[in-house]
């Protein structure tokens, strides 16, 4: 657990440590929970309530920048111990807070009951009347302290990343890409896309980043993971990689084995761009720490490809 400026870096535990975090924002007495993990996270969050001065009954807000498990699956458990919090959410998500029997059901059907017990717990829904919808601009109050919410598609239609004066920061979910410490380098953090396993949207999510990065802020939160400065340049690299991205999954739309060329491709490019940092990681390790990562990225960017060849497909046909 981490501290400055009123933010709390809370380690929420999810699959190993430092990688998956939530923050705790404090003003004038009162605090936020900005993304919560999982049900299996909610001691680590309470525990980092008294060292601010805090109870439960002292947070207003749990904010989610999306509502995928690792950010969210806790939402509803964490609620029931906060008697006066509200949650702020897309407004493409709050339907999946309040009845997140579909969430439940998809994430099922990847990961199957077995594992979503062990790493999701219980996914709990939340009344309807508790749920703040956050359209872009939306501005929670927090004592003294405005937070503004903008939408940022690109990884997910649902997210959205919150806009904190006070410490000129974002809290970005994943929009602004992975940040694993044990990457960092004497030229300081490492940074990389992330894309969900059904949806990449490189236009979109390019355009995010290009908005967080007009603001000129002084640092980003990261979920995957805590506060990265040097924003502008991660900014560049993260454009330049998604960029790449585009060029590999069109290198590779009509290859029989795509899914494994993709990955193939993906890891290259990450281990190639961590050595360049100066990472002290050996590739065996690189390998190792981004597994999933660069699973998920092929498969979003395998979707991304189906979804270029429906569009030709619709507009040849519309044409024709």
């Amino acid at each position: 657990m981490s501290e400055s400026l009123g933010i709390v870096t809370i380690d929420t535990g999810f699959q190993r440590p430092i990688f998956d975090a939530a923050y705790l924002v404090v003003d004038n007495g009162r605090g936020a929970f900005i993304d919560c993990g999982t049900q299996h996270s909610i001691p680590a969050l309470l525990a980092a309530l008294p060292a601010q001065g805090l109870t439960p009954a002292d947070i207003d807000w749990l904010i989610l920048t999306h509502v995928h498990l690792d950010h969210a699956g806790g939402a509803g458990a964490l609620m029931r111990q906060l008697p006066n919090a509200r949650l702020v959410v897309h407004p493409r998500g709050a339907p999946h807070m309040i009845d997140p029997a579909r969430l439940v059901a998809g994430a099922t059907a990847v990961y199957g009951a077995e594992e979503m017990a062990r790493s999701y717990g219980e996914i709990v829904p939340i009344a309807a009347e508790r749920v703040v919808i956050a359209r872009d601009g939306h501005i929670v109050p927090l004592g003294g302290r405005p937070l503004l919410c903008v939408d940022t598609p690109g990884h997910a239609r649902h997210h959205l990343c919150v806009w904190d004066e006070r410490s000129r920061s974002w809290f970005t979910g994943d929009t602004f890409g992975l940040s694993y410490r044990e990457f960092d380098s004497a030229r300081g953090p490492f940074i990389l896309p992330t894309s969900s396993p059904v949806q990449f949207e490189p236009e979109p999510l390019k355009a995010s980043i290009r908005t967080l990065l007009a603001s000129d802020p002084e640092a980003m939160y990261l979920t995957h993971y805590g506060r990265v400065g040097d924003v502008q340049r991660l900014g560049a690299e993260l454009i330049e990689q998604i960029d790449a991205m585009v060029r590999i999954g069109q290198a590779q739309a009509a290859d029989g084995e795509r899914h494994a060329r993709l990955s193939e491709a993906l890891r290259a490019l990450y281990t190639e761009r961590a050595l360049a940092h100066g990472s002290p990681l050996s590739e065996a390790q690189i390998h190792a720490a981004l597994a999933v990562d660069i699973e998920l990225n092929a498969q979003g960017l395998g979707v991304w490809l189906d979804r270029q060849t429906e569009r030709s497909v619709s507009t040849a046909d519309a044409t024709g």
